[in-house]
C-alpha cells in the first residue's frame, strides 16, 4: 500500500453515521438485491486459495517489469476464466500502462554551505532520486528556498509560493500542512489531512513552480511511517507514467531529509526550525531562501516498458453501461534487501496479495448467485501502486466505463491478516453516501464501523481509490478493525503496531502461521454486499456537501 501506517480505531455507531448523512439526490426504485435472489457468501476457502498463490515466493515479490508480473497476471487471468468472467478491457482482461523505470544512483554524500559547510550522509540523513528520464542530474552549488509547506491552494486563501522565486533552486517544504499545525480546527480541515498536505503534492507542486529540486522535511506523525521506509528508496527504481508532451514539468531531484537535519540546516541559516514551522503555519506566511547552497550529483538510468491492469467483468443484464468498480493493486516490491532470515523476496501478502485475493473471492461470489446483477460489476486490479497510484491514475484517465456512469468505486487495499474483528475502519469519513450503506450492512452482521483514528496522516489520499475520487467517482475505503473477538482491543491494537513496526513493507510480510484470513473474509463479505446492494439497484451514492471531490461529480453527471 501507498501508504499507511496507523490502524487502531475508535468506535462509532451507526446511529451517529446516518446522522451525518448529506442530502444529496439519489435514485432509490430498490434499495436492494431482489429479495429472490439469495445472496452468496464470500468464503474462506477461496480466499485462502487465493491469497496464498498471490503471494507464493514463486510470484517473485510482484513488481512490475519483472518475471513476478507475468506471472501475476497469468494466474489472474486464469483465474478469472476459471470462474467464468468477462474480459473487461474489450476482448481483453489487460490494459497496456506505459510506465518509465528511473532507477537512481546517488551521490554517498551531499555539502550544504553557508557560514560553514556541512557534509549530510546519504541514507542516514536524505533520501534523494532523479525524477526526469535519462539524466544524470548535478546539483552545484544551488541555493535552499524555504517554501513553508510548498502549497497552493486557492479555495484556502493559501499560497506558499506567493512573491518567491524557486525556479532552477530547491525547494525546502515540509510534510502535512498548515491545518495539522494550528489550533483551529475550521483551518483547511483541521488535523484531517487533505491532499494538499500529501508528499506527492508537494513534489508535483515545487516542479509546476520551476524548482530544480524539492527536499521534505520528514516527520514520522504526519507522514504516518518512520524514516526506514522513505530508505526503501534508496539507489532503487522508481517507475512513472510517461510523460504526455513535451511541457510536462518535473523536479530534476526530489527526496527527503530527516527532522534533525532539517534542525541543523535552518540553525546554519540563524533559525530556529520549530519557530519556522509555527510561523509557517499562520496566515500570511512568507517563504524565503535559506542563505544556503547545496551540491550532490545522481545519476540516472531509464527503461520504457509497459506494464499491465488487469480488469474483468460481470456484465449487467439491465443497465450494462453502469458500473459498480472494485479495485485492489497487484504490485508489490519485488525481491530487494535481505531480512534478518536471510529472505528477499517482499511477498506483499497483506500488501496487497490479500486484496488482489479479495477481488477473486468477491467475484466468485457474485457468479454464484442465480441472476446476473442489473448493473455491470468490474473487478480492477491495478499495477504499480506502490510507485505512486499509477496504474489506477492511468485506469481513470483511460477508463472503460465512463466517469458519469461508474456508480462507485470500492477499494480493498491490506485486508486484515490478524483475525476477525468486531469493528471495521472506515477510512476518510464524512466524503460520501457509502459511508452510510457500509455502515447499514455491518449493522445487519453484527458488527460497526470504527472512525480513522490518525486524520491527519492522510489515508484517503494513500490507495487507488483517490484516483477514483479525483475524478468524481464517489470512493470507499476500509481499514483493519482492531476491537478483536478472541483477543480484545488492547491486543488487536498490539498486532496492528507490530505489523507496522517489523511487516510492513519488509520480507516479513507473508502467508505463515500468523496470518489469519477469518478476519479479511469477514471484511470482504460486508463489501460484497454493499456492490451488491448498488448492482441490483438504481442508488447512485453522492458526496457529501463537505467533500473536496463534490463539485467534480455535479459537474460530471447529467442535470435531471
Amino acid at each position: 500500500m501507498f501508504k499507511r501506517i496507523h490502524f487502531w480505531a475508535i468506535p462509532l455507531s451507526v446511529g451517529l453515521l446516518a446522522g451525518c448523512q448529506s442530502g444529496g439526490s439519489k435514485e432509490t426504485t430498490s434499495t436492494s438485491a431482489p429479495s429472490e435472489t439469495s445472496p452468496s457468501e464470500v468464503t474462506l476457502d477461496s480466499y485462502r486459495t487465493y491469497v496464498t498463490a498471490l503471494a507464493a515466493d514463486d510470484m517473485e515479490g510482484r513488481k512490475p517489469f519483472t518475471n513476478g508480473e507475468k506471472k501475476t497476471l497469468a494466474y489472474l487471468e486464469q483465474e478469472a476464466k476459471a470462474l467464468g468472467l468477462e474480459p473487461g478491457n474489450g476482448d481483453s482482461f489487460l490494459q497496456e500502462v506505459p510506465l518509465v523505470e528511473i532507477t537512481s544512483t546517488a551521490a554517498p554524500t551531499m555539502t550544504v554551505k553557508g557560514k560553514q559547510t556541512m557534509t549530510l550522509k546519504g541514507l542516514e540523513d536524505y533520501v534523494v532520486w532523479a525524477r526526469r528520464p535519462e539524466e544524470n542530474v548535478t546539483i552545484k552549488d544551488t541555493e535552499l528556498v524555504f517554501a513553508g509547506f510548498g502549497i497552493v491552494a486557492p479555495e484556502y486563501k493559501w499560497n506558499d509560493y506567493a512573491g518567491l522565486d524557486v525556479k532552477d533552486k530547491i525547494a525546502v517544504v515540509v510534510v502535512s500542512e498548515p491545518g495539522f499545525n494550528s489550533e483551529d480546527t475550521t483551518f483547511f480541515k483541521g488535523r484531517d489531512m487533505t491532499y494538499y498536505g500529501r508528499w506527492t503534492y508537494k513534489l508535483e507542486e515545487a516542479a509546476r513552480q520551476g524548482a530544480k529540486g524539492c527536499l521534505i522535511v520528514h516527520d514520522p506523525e504526519t507522514a504516518g511511517y518512520g524514516f526506514k521506509i522513505v530508505q526503501n528508496n534508496w539507489n532503487t527504481s522508481k517507475f512513472y507514467l510517461v510523460p504526455k508532451g513535451k511541457d510536462v514539468h518535473h523536479n530534476a531531484m526530489e527526496g527527503w531529509i530527516t527532522t534533525p537535519v532539517a534542525e541543523k540546516l535552518f540553525a546554519a541559516a540563524g533559525k530556529n526550525y520549530k519557530a519556522e514551522l509555527a510561523r509557517a503555519a499562520k496566515p500570511g506566511f512568507k517563504g524565503s531562501p535559506l542563505g544556503l547552497t547545496m551540491s550532490t550529483s545522481l545519476q540516472a538510468k531509464a527503461k520504457y516498458d509497459k506494464s499491465y491492469n488487469f480488469i474483468a467483468k460481470i456484465s449487467g443484464e439491465k443497465r450494462p453501461e453502469e458500473a459498480i468498480v472494485y479495485s485492489a493493486h497487484w504490485d508489490h516490491l519485488g525481491i530487494g534487501k535481505k531480512n534478518d532470515q536471510n529472505d528477499s523476496i517482499y511477498n506483499g501478502a497483506a500488501d496487497n496479495a490479500s486484496g488482489t485475493a479479495g477481488l477473486l473471492a468477491v467475484a466468485k461470489a457474485f457468479k454464484a448467485q442465480q441472476q446476473k446483477p442489473d448493473r455491470t460489476v468490474v473487478f480492477l486490479s491495478v499495477t504499480a501502486e506502490e510507485q505512486g497510484l499509477l496504474g489506477s491514475a492511468y485506469y481513470v484517465e483511460n477508463p472503460t466505463f465512463a466517469k458519469e456512469k461508474t456508480v462507485a468505486n470500492l477499494n480493498m487495499d491490506v485486508l486484515n491478516p490478524f483475525g476477525a474483528t468486531k469493528d471495521i475502519v472506515l477510512i476518510g469519513m464524512g466524503q460520501s453516501d457509502l459511508e452510510e450503506m457500509l455502515a447499514e450492512e455491518a449493522q445487519k452482521a453484527g458488527r460497526y464501523i470504527a472512525r480513522e483514528p490518525k486524520p491527519e496522516s492522510g489515508l484517503y489520499y494513500r490507495s487507488d481509490h483517490f484516483n477514483f475520487a479525483k475524478t468524481g467517482i464517489p470512493a470507499l475505503f476500509t481499514g483493519m478493525g482492531t476491537d478483536h473477538i478472541q483477543l480484545g482491543k488492547a491486543e488487536g491494537k498490539k498486532l496492528r503496531e507490530n505489523y507496522s513496526a517489523k511487516i510492513y513493507h519488509t520480507p516479513n510480510d507473508q502467508v505463515n502461521e500468523a496470518f489469519k484470513m477469518d478476519g479479511a473474509v469477514a471484511d470482504l463479505q460486508l463489501l460484497y454486499q454493499l456492490g451488491r446492494r448498488l448492482a441490483f439497484s438504481n442508488e447512485w451514492p453522492q458526496w457529501k456537501a463537505g467533500s473536496e471531490f463534490k463539485a467534480v461529480r455535479d459537474q460530471s453527471m447529467p442535470k435531471p
